[in-house]
């Protein structure tokens, strides 16, 4: 099997003026570091950062729309929080700024006791959330 390098190129600068910028094109969202996988997630479930960097973000979204930005950013922050040790999660808990938030299955969902009540994962009202959403 042969190996070609391709084509030769024109010099894209001479004499300090650049002539051609390079170009990256993809429709594909993408942070430096961190993975961007796209797939589908839980109903109502528009993104998820996970433990080891990655970033789900459901299928449903289109590329390149406000609302993948928005979605990015938001998973970005958690996906940072856990970088420097200020958030994590397991099976049966959430740890967030030192304290540790127990977490079940009950009834099928996912169920995090925050304040001595029960809220199923996803709402906005945790406090982790909150900062995200700023």
């Amino acid at each position: 099997m042969g190996f070609k390098l391709g084509r030769q190129r024109e010099a894209i600068a001479r004499q300090g003026n650049i002539r051609k910028k390079l170009s990256f094109k993809t429709n594909e969202a993408s942070i430096p570091g961190n993975p961007v996988i796209r797939k589908k997630l839980d109903e109502g479930i528009l993104g998820e950062a996970n433990m080891d960097g990655s970033i789900f973000i459901s299928d449903k979204i289109p590329s390149n729309s406000p609302m993948e930005k928005q979605v990015l950013l938001h998973e970005m922050r958690h996906a940072t929080d856990m970088k420097l040790g200020k958030l994590s999660y397991g099976d049966d808990f959430v740890k967030y700024d030192g304290v540790t938030y127990p977490r079940e299955t009950i009834n099928g969902k996912d169920m995090i006791k925050v304040d001595g009540q029960w809220k199923e994962a996803g709402e906005d009202n945790f406090p982790w959330e909150k900062q995200a959403n700023i």
